[in-house]
């Protein structure tokens, strides 16, 4: 037709005002088939591949031999496994998986059920209340999904129906705006006005902008690159070599334990580490700290704790000078979310590098940084970190939750740089709680805050008006 969505809805909304239209709003769910369930169509589902596998073993086995014989994700594993033993085609005992085969056929039921679903939602439908009852189980196996739509339908009133039949109602051109064009040509003179209706309510308008978070992100890069430094982006995937044995963290230190690191299961990813880092590495964990080192341990991806590695590629990358970088990136760590804690958030990690550095220079750009963000003073007390000597802690004052740790540094030791093969040069670093100052900044009490997408808890919000937009 050409013309805007929100033109046809206002014109409909003006026939509705003069009781010429009825109209409706209808919402309802659609549903089709994912790619996940395509795939199961052709080459079958996880529970009929397991039945297969348990009829050809023909015997009693193990849970965990069993995941290792068949070619199943652990998540499609689980699921198979889980719905054999619902329908009472395997029992489990003791972690030894039992096949009862006088029910096995009962599985031919379910899966002619699932894969007749599969093939009639291969195109879109819209479906009633009962079939979405039906259906979540397969949603919540990935094997479809839901999808909203919502449309309006239209009814003629009496009204209009008998205007109509009165042969009151004539097509006729209205014009809304008056152009040159339209006076020049006395077009004008055919036409009807349309008149201003002050009393229509007009739809409401919100301005697109930015997250306060982001917005106050995007002004600490500001501040700390008016400060002399180049930002550095890294992998979120990283080896646990340039995680933590670059920076001097033996393979035993409890920091690496699976309670404080998110292990990645795939250990086929390439993860670009260079000979020599990994000769050097090998020679000062068991030259200094006197173990057995252990490549494959080193090279195990993990998703990093925190932003320093990229400052050692950096390093690695940039060799000797003067210079200063920065990180402003997610981390993770597994942990309890709480107010000032969170599983996955961002690091403003830095160095400053160069023959003369000193810890006072590491104090000093502490104080400077808070004072250009308006931080208020900076308490400093000692510190340890594996990685650097001497380490220190800086906190700031929080008008709610009182002073809290958000300035950890110190100087690279010198088993660290030597890892990266700087010579002759001396490094203060710091990897600093970005998201507790935002909390300050933007005046909230709730590190979640940070990422929510509630409106209301998002307008509450500070926003100084010397962050950029």
């Amino acid at each position: 037709m050409g013309k805007k969505v929100q033109d046809i809805m206002r014109d409909l909304e003006e026939l509705s005002s003069k009781g010429l239209l009825s109209i409706e709003r209808v919402r309802t769910i659609e549903v089709e088939t994912t790619e996940l369930g395509i795939k199961y169509l052709s080459d079958g589902l996880p529970e009929e591949k397991l039945l297969n596998r348990l009829l050809e073993l023909k015997k009693v086995v193990s849970i965990k031999e069993l995941k290792e014989i068949v070619n199943l994700s652990f998540n499609e594993f689980s699921a198979a496994i889980g719905i054999l033993r619902k329908l009472g085609i395997v029992s489990i005992e003791e972690g030894k998986v039992k096949l009862m085969i006088d029910k096995a056929d009962l599985l031919k039921t379910h899966s002619s059920r699932i894969k007749e679903l599969l093939k009639r939602f291969k195109e879109p439908k819209i479906v009633n209340e009962d079939e979405i009852r039906n259906l979540r189980e397969l949603r919540r196996r990935g094997l479809v999904e839901f999808k909203e739509v919502k449309y309006i339908r239209l009814k003629p009133t009496r009204k209009l129906l008998s205007l109509i039949e009165k042969g009151l109602i004539k097509e006729a051109k209205v014009i809304t705006a008056l152009t040159e064009k339209i006076i020049t040509s006395g077009s004008w003179r055919e036409a009807l006005f349309k008149k201003f209706d002050l009393g229509v309510e007009i739809p409401t308008i919100h301005p697109k902008k930015r997250h306060p978070y982001i917005q106050f992100l995007n002004y600490v890069r500001y501040v700390i690159s008016n400060m002399g430094f180049k930002e550095f982006k890294g992998p979120y995937v990283e080896s646990e070599l340039w995680n933590f044995e670059v920076l001097f963290v033996p393979q035993y230190h409890p920091s690496r334990r699976g309670t404080d690191v998110y292990f990645i299961r795939n250990e086929d990813l390439n993860i670009d580490i260079p000979e020599d880092i990994i000769a050097r590495v090998k020679n000062i964990h068991e030259r200094v700290l006197n173990y057995s080192w252990d490549i494959t341990k080193a090279l195990r991806p993990i998703l990093r704790t925190h932003t320093t590695p990229v400052s050692m590629r950096a390093i690695y990358e940039l060799g000797g000078g003067e210079y200063r970088v920065f990180s402003l990136d997610r981390v993770f760590r597994p942990d309890t979310p709480d107010p000032t804690h969170l599983m996955e958030f961002h690091q403003l990690e830095g160095i400053i590098v160069g023959k003369k550095v000193t810890f006072k220079h590491l104090l000093g750009f502490f104080k400077e940084f808070a004072k250009r963000l308006g931080l208020g003073d900076v308490i400093f007390k000692p510190a340890y970190f594996p990685f650097t000597e001497p380490s220190v802690e800086g906190y700031i004052k929080h008008p709610k939750l009182g002073w809290i740790e958000v300035f950890p540094g110190g100087m690279f030791r010198p088993e660290v740089l030597e890892s990266v093969g700087l010579k002759g040069y001396k490094v203060a670093a710091w990897g600093i709680g970005i998201d507790r100052i935002a909390m300050i900044f933007l005046g909230i009490d709730d590190i979640r805050d940070l990422y929510t997408n509630d409106l209301d808890v998002i307008k509450r919000m500070k926003i100084p008006s010397k962050v950029f937009r």
